[in-house]
């Protein structure tokens, strides 16, 4: 006789119970960012953090029946989306390297998304290899003075935080005199500017720090222990980026089918290459689920870095079909390439972007943004496969000694 797991029937129980309690709440009428308080009040933020701080302290496979049952209810869930740098990469890594403050301050007002935030990790001479930053803290006595430039920073025009990780050993080989803080983004000293992309938007920016005057109590991880809270925060964003479990149907696969309709195709040929991209996408779908449930909280594994990369390259393609379909008018564009930067936006998940044309361009980023492809591959290569990892000559040189571009 089968035997039944009364711990899981409990489990069930009550996340079915506060999400009940919560459907309830949002037919008051409440507006959506009173309504994630709400969820986060009632720990169906982050299931697997503890009591308190968003969760309740369960496997993080539950998070998945709330979505979906708040998906079934027509309540968005876009706060994910439009903080995905707070929500996806600043929580879990604040969870495990924050003080009780920290946790206490920070996660209520990023899941609800009153506050952005952005990474600040890449510098225009410090790209796939992070350790060479040389963005620089120096202590003062009762903070920490910054001075440096960041790129690439995603919404840092919106940031109310940033997750900044900065040298306060020079003398230090790289790894070891990094330190990761959290940043006021209004503080004086941060001066924000937009990179125009390829798609005529800002979306990304370069951020400089002149003189920023940054609290100790905004240290996160510990002195000198900025590499190791990096990881995590990198790893953290991969999952985020590559194991977001969407909707079946939604982004790529969705526009394809959307556009196969729309222009009544009926082309053999290119109807088999739009099933395979579909079977494609829902493979990562369906193992991003898998990836999900087995996933406990903390730094995660290398699984996160095998659906960022299939995530991106599949994205590309499915787009760059889109626009072998859409013929001669794959050539024009028609947002056309005024300036402009992204607002927050709970409305859809695609930048803004609805056009193939817009997609098409935004995809080339996919396999950039949050780890290069090619990155991606050496992750799992080394950590996967166990192949020998290339071979790091200045990797306990003091960081002043080695040469920078």
């Amino acid at each position: 006789m089968e035997t039944i797991d009364t711990k899981q029937l409990d489990a069930e129980e009550l996340v079915n119970q506060k999400l009940q309690e919560l459907i309830e709440f949002r037919k008051d009428g409440q507006d959506l960012q009173e309504f994630w308080g709400k969820q986060f009040d009632l720990g169906l933020a982050w299931v697997q953090f503890p009591e308190g701080s968003g969760g309740l302290g369960l496997n993080p496979k539950y998070q998945l029946q709330i979505t979906e049952k708040l998906r079934n209810e027509g309540i968005s869930q876009q706060n994910r989306i439009a903080n995905i740098l707070g929500v996806g990469m600043g929580a879990p890594t604040i969870m495990e390297y924050g003080t009780p403050e920290q946790i206490q301050k920070y996660l209520r007002p990023m899941f609800t998304a009153e506050e952005i935030w952005c990474q600040l990790f890449s510098e225009p001479g410090s790209g796939s290899d992070l350790a060479s930053l040389s963005t620089r803290a120096v202590d003062d006595g009762d903070g920490y003075i910054v001075n440096g430039q960041k790129v690439w920073t995603t919404l840092g025009h919106l940031a109310k935080w940033g997750l900044l990780v900065t040298r306060t050993d020079p003398d230090a080989p790289k790894h070891r005199g990094l330190t990761f803080f959290i940043v006021d983004m209004e503080s004086e000293g941060v001066e924000v500017r937009p990179l125009r992309q390829i798609t005529g938007e800002a979306e990304f920016n370069e951020v400089y720090f002149t003189d920023t005057k940054i609290p100790k109590e905004n240290i996160l991880g510990g002195l000198g222990e900025g590499w190791r809270v990096s990881l995590a925060t990198l790893m953290n964003e991969r999952v985020a980026i590559g194991g977001n479990v969407r909707e079946r149907g939604s982004g790529a696969p969705g526009h394809l089918v959307q556009l196969w309709k729309d222009k009544g195709l009926e082309d053999p040929i290119q109807k088999d290459k739009l099933i395979e991209l579909w079977i494609q996408q829902e493979a990562v779908r369906l193992t991003n689920i898998r990836a999900s449930e087995l996933r406990e909280k903390g730094t995660p594994g290398p699984e996160g870095s095998t659906s960022k990369l299939y995530e991106a390259e599949i994205n590309k393609a499915s787009y760059e079909f889109g626009m072998e379909l859409l013929g001669n008018d794959g050539l024009l564009f028609p947002r056309g390439y005024a300036l402009t930067q992204p607002e927050l936006n709970f409305d859809n998940d695609t930048f803004g972007f609805t056009d193939t044309q817009s997609l098409f361009l935004r995809s080339r980023a996919n396999s950039i943004e949050g780890g290069t492809s090619e990155i991606m591959r050496n992750i799992i290569a080394e950590r996967v496969l166990g192949l020998p990892g290339e071979q790091k000559l200045d990797k306990d040189k003091p960081w002043k000694d080695i040469p920078r571009s």
